[in-house]
């Protein structure tokens, strides 16, 4: 797997050391490249927009395409490098991108290629979920700070092993749980932990969607535009089926995570950052595949339930293809205190309601948000979140989603799945989030590997 890995050089040294001296300014031009009436011609002119951070992308078919545009807008940064293994997405993407930032990236299909490239900065990995923490480690190997999409890793050992590169290598790796970066959600959870609902001691989060079977698919030949030996990577081969490529691979043991990761891990996130807990001490999980009988694996219906060492619990609820909201949202996460409660609702808004249900505070969202879109739901908002990755990378701030943070929310995730798949209640060892005293659940922790495959620190 690390044939193709190339090593931090001092050419690779100096690109860091370069952005880490550039003008302050430039790492204030932040949010424009996403509002109407800004061109990327407009920028070149403002002081500073030419020290740019410049980045390869992987994995651009939709969630991809939606963070190459948006890294594309940004005043600061130049898409480099385009890799992925359909041909059809690539190309779709250095076209978009093109237009974006008025300069072509690089068609480089196989990602470990664009990491010979010692001008790049950083790679931005939003590939499938079996492919987040190798991508990644390969990338911090190689010199390059990492963009990581949510989940951190498909399994709670590639989560350890991305903690030890971060460690070891000394880059960024920042997490895209971006809700970490909106203003209004970072403020709501301020309220709770000012106090303002007194002491907050349980949290709800969910998600709800109205998806439709995947239906049974069919061995066929691999299209003439997919490389599917690089798809599957990591992972353990299986014959090519009809109905994997693209997206329903989320629903495959072998590649994806279940809904639960897929989004439940964003309101696990703000859920621990709320309560301000780090590993958990008991875990249950009760769902499974209820609505259609096909090929899906995972849950569709699933309830976690978390208990923590500081006397607090929280618990999420997934209902992939049922759409009926809870408070009125898709998604979101409620807060219950002595004094109250604070709902943070789909979008960057929050609210405050007293003991006897009254609202007695409601923040707004000024930004557009569309809950449902897989593929772009908050443009605007996430940019805020990739400059604080820049701001990482350029100034050494501390990221919004350091990777330590992101793997104990994915573990969460993590954890619930493994609840169900074993059928047992797990029992946590809170100083480091590892399953105690059950041989069914712990052979969860790691994966089995495609030989030659293996992501090592």
């Amino acid at each position: 797997m690390e044939n193709l890995n190339s090593n931090n050089d001092r050419r690779g040294n100096d690109r860091r050391d370069f952005l880490k001296k550039s003008l302050a300014g430039s790492a204030l031009l932040t949010f424009g490249g996403v509002l109407p009436g800004f061109s990327p011609k407009s920028y070149a002119k403002i002081i500073g927009a030419n020290e740019k951070v410049r980045v390869g992308m992987m994995g651009v078919n939709s969630r991809g395409l939606a963070l190459a545009t948006n890294y594309a807008l940004q005043p600061n940064c130049e898409v480099v490098s385009i890799s992925d293994v359909d041909t059809r997405a690539a190309e779709k993407c250095i076209s978009v991108v093109n237009d974006t930032q008025k300069s072509k990236p690089a068609n480089t299909p196989d990602f470990r290629k664009a990491l010979e490239n010692k001008d790049m900065d950083a790679l931005v990995v939003a590939a499938p979920d079996h492919w987040h923490a190798p991508a990644a480690i390969l990338a911090s190997k190689a010199g390059k700070h990492v963009y990581l999409e949510k989940p951190c890793s498909h399994n709670p050992h590639e989560g350890e092993l991305l903690i030890a590169v971060a460690k070891k290598y000394k880059n960024v790796i920042q997490m895209g749980n971006q809700r970490r970066s909106w203003p209004n959600v970072a403020a709501g959870i301020k309220e709770v932990h000012d106090g303002v609902i007194g002491r907050a001691y349980f949290a709800k989060g969910w998600y709800t969607n109205n998806r439709a079977s995947i239906g049974i698919g069919k061995e066929t030949a691999v299209p003439s535009w997919l490389d599917y030996e690089l798809w599957q990577g990591p992972a353990p081969r299986r014959a090519y089926k009809d109905n994997v490529v693209h997206y329903n691979w989320h629903w495959f043991w072998n590649w994806g995570t279940g809904e639960a990761l897929n989004n439940g891990t964003h309101m696990l996130d703000l859920m621990r950052w709320g309560l301000q807990v780090d590993y958990p001490t008991r875990v249950t999980s009760s769902g499974g595949r209820f609505r259609y009988k096909d090929d899906w694996e995972t849950p569709d219906t699933q309830v976690i339930n978390l208990e923590f060492a500081n006397n607090t619990a929280m618990t999420w609820e997934g209902r992939s293809c049922n759409g009926r909201t809870i408070e009125g949202s898709s998604v979101g996460v409620v807060f219950y205190g002595e004094k109250g409660s604070i709902q943070i609702g789909e979008g960057n808004t929050y609210k405050v309601f007293d003991l006897d249900n009254k609202l007695v505070k409601d923040v707004k969202n000024d930004f557009k948000i569309d809950p449902l879109n897989k593929m772009n739901p908050s443009q605007g908002l996430d940019a805020l979140h990739i400059q604080n990755f820049f701001e990482g990378i350029k100034k050494g701030t501390p990221v919004a989603a350091e990777i330590v943070g992101g793997h104990q929310s994915t573990l969460l995730a993590q954890l619930g799945n493994i609840a169900i798949r074993s059928g047992e209640t797990l029992n946590i060892d809170p100083s480091n989030g590892h399953i105690k005293g059950s041989k069914a659940a712990e052979k969860f922790w790691k994966r089995e590997y495609q030989k030659g495959w293996e992501p090592t620190v």
